[in-house]
């Protein structure tokens, strides 16, 4: 019976683990929940489990993508929610060419990225720290997009939910899936052409009537159910599912 009870209790989800880490190169204090999966008896220092890391939208809490943490963690996937934005920093940039101006916003969340990586890799050694999959929201999903694009081999996987400034990487070395809202296009260049998801294997899916700002858990059920729904069809390998008009 007791061994009936401590089996029913490791199959139990965890409670995320909420903390305040600080980079001290940078003097900054990074707010972050880990979640592990509930289930890790198949995760070793030989045979590791996967690991995302999960980047808010610019003025969204990084508490706020349980559907996409319950469906990461389902897949076995370590997942560290990250919240980039502190009081103190310049806000985002909305004038000029927004590539340019924002770039000071991205840079940092990447090195936040590359600094959670680093603390977080020897604590954990039953996961695969060197190949990450970067999911983000909005400014998040440019913050995952513009680390990879600037040299970070540990990452070889990206979601993005809806971002729409910094292109995605074109590589076959970098597994892609981006899903889209409807009521707001990407900045050109941003999407890979309908060449270049077909050279790279890339996934570009757009729901219809779902909003960019609707992403999040305070979203409509039906569209954090399709989100999670694309994202465990695809972490699954199944194909790309077509664009909905």
């Amino acid at each position: 019976m007791s061994r009936i009870i401590m089996v029913i209790l490791f199959l139990l989800p965890l409670s995320p683990l909420a903390k305040t880490i600080v980079d001290n190169t940078r003097d900054r204090a990074v707010p972050v929940e880990i979640h592990q999966p509930s289930n890790t008896v198949n995760c070793s220092a030989t045979k590791t489990c996967p690991v995302a890391l999960l980047s808010a939208g610019y003025g969204v809490a990084h508490t706020e993508y349980q559907f996409l943490v319950k469906i990461l963690n389902q897949a076995e996937y370590l997942v560290i929610t990250v919240g980039h934005e502190l009081a103190t920093d310049p806000p985002l940039s909305v004038e000029g060419n927004l590539y340019e101006t924002r770039a000071e916003n991205w840079q940092r969340g990447a090195d936040t990225l590359v600094f959670i990586r680093d603390h977080f890799r020897p604590k954990f050694a039953n996961f695969d720290f060197e190949n990450i999959l970067l999911i983000g929201h909005s400014n998040g999903g440019d913050i995952s997009a513009w680390l990879i694009n600037h040299g970070a081999t540990f990452a070889n996987h990206i979601i993005t939910l809806d971002h729409r400034r910094v292109p995605l990487p074109r590589s076959l070395d970098v597994k892609v899936l981006s899903i889209r809202a409807s009521d707001f296009p990407a900045d050109k260049g941003v999407l890979p052409s309908p060449a270049e998801k077909q050279k790279y294997h890339d996934c570009v899916v757009t729901i219809a009537n779902a909003k960019h700002n609707d992403m999040t858990d305070e979203g409509p059920s039906w569209l954090t159910e399709k989100i999670a729904q694309i994202v465990a069809g695809h972490l699954a390998g199944k194909p790309c599912p077509k664009s909905e008009k």
